[in-house]
């Protein structure tokens, strides 16, 4: 008599898991994680993976990060206000970062920090109603030589007056605005009785 020995069933692999809030962003966050074998000294590059995934660092955000990276929330939190690229709130379609240290300040940042919020009524730290435009100052950019220094979305401006940044900001603004107005254009056109209908 013959006897068969099989062998166990083999288990499927199985499918990628989600993130308990099923949004899938956090898989970005968590292949970051993974990269970096879950090292403490990763903490910036992590925070900006969730920064670029979620356009802002929520405290859940921060909260996940300090469990995954076994960190106190506090240490996390602390990184996070302390650098000028990191922002705790929803931020506009474009920004603006004025350096307000001691060789911008002397060559009028303060003056074009006053320029915008008057003329986009927002303050430093907040964001246009319509989410346009976002201001917001850094103790130091490190262009000291090229002072008054700015960003504006991600490109590092020197020697910059009011005068000309208001026009930057101004034209950016226009530009998407054209940009949404052609996007409508596009999606609307005009009966025999000229009246504009959608698509």
């Amino acid at each position: 008599m013959a006897v068969t020995t099989s062998s166990p069933p083999r288990a499927r692999p199985q499918a990628a898991r989600e993130h308990p809030s099923g949004d899938p962003r956090f898989t970005l966050i968590d292949r970051t994680l993974k990269r970096f074998s879950y090292q403490q000294d990763a903490l910036i590059e992590v925070l900006h993976t969730a920064q670029e995934a979620f356009g802002f660092l929520s405290e859940d955000l921060l909260i996940y990060v300090a469990r995954q990276l076994k960190l106190p929330l506090s240490w996390v939190y602390g990184v996070a206000t302390f650098y000028h690229f990191f922002t705790l709130k929803p931020q506009g379609k474009h920004t603006c970062i004025v350096c307000m240290g001691t060789a911008c300040y002397v060559k009028r940042a303060a003056e074009i920090v006053a320029v915008l919020q008057e003329a986009f009524r927002v303050e430093p730290g907040g964001t246009t109603a319509d989410g346009l435009f976002s201001l917001s100052t850094a103790r130091c950019l490190g262009s000291c030589g090229l002072a008054p220094v700015l960003v504006l979305d991600g490109e590092v401006l020197g020697r910059e007056t009011p005068e000309s940044t208001l026009a930057r900001v101004r034209q950016l603004l226009a530009e998407h605005s054209d940009a949404a107005l052609s996007q409508s254009d596009d999606a609307v056109h005009v009966t025999n009785g000229g009246i504009h209908e959608p698509i």
